[in-house]
């Protein structure tokens, strides 16, 4: 299965369930709470949203991603994303990660920042292809198992977003 017969779509509250099988599978140590997700997506529809969540969902309706942005002011941050280990290498993060990017540019954010585990290099990769540059460290950021974090920033996500039919690889 490859990453195009994934569909993206907005996260709603009935995903929560799917997302957190898919969050404990992924992070098994610091995965995020039920609540966490629900307090997100309350900030997400509206005339005042300030989240963008979506999930990657194939035909026959199995949830095998997700990502979310929180916007405040002219930052944007990347909050999370994920990719069922299956479709690692078929470019659905970037997919998400260009949606991601696309509300960051709706929501007027002239910078991106992001916190990625030191030992995730799969994610700082591609987060680099996009752009990202490394800017510093959060010690002890992923609890509990005291893992720091690398935090990154991209300037002027717009640039960044490619034209329809153009990809990051």
């Amino acid at each position: 299965m490859t990453a195009a017969t994934a569909v993206l779509r907005e996260m709603r509250w009935w995903d929560i369930e799917p997302v957190l099988e898919l969050e404990h599978e992924l992070f098994p140590d610091d995965a995020w709470s039920a609540g966490m997700f629900w307090s997100e997506l309350t900030h997400a529809r509206g005339p005042h949203a300030t989240r963008r969540y979506l999930v990657a969902e194939t035909p026959d309706g199995r949830l095998v991603g997700y990502a979310g942005l929180a916007a405040a002011g002219d930052l944007g941050d990347v909050q999370t994303i994920a990719a069922a280990r299956d479709q690692w290498g078929t470019g659905l993060g970037g997919r998400m990660l260009t949606e991601l990017l696309r509300a960051a540019t709706d929501f007027e954010c002239a910078e991106v920042l992001l916190e990625v585990r030191v030992d995730n290099t799969r994610a700082q990769k591609l987060y680099e292809r996009f752009g990202f540059e490394p800017i510093g460290f959060r010690r002890g950021y992923y609890q509990p198992g005291n893992v720091d974090a690398l935090v990154m920033r991209l300037s002027d996500p717009a640039s960044s977003v490619p034209v329809q039919g153009e990809t990051h690889g």
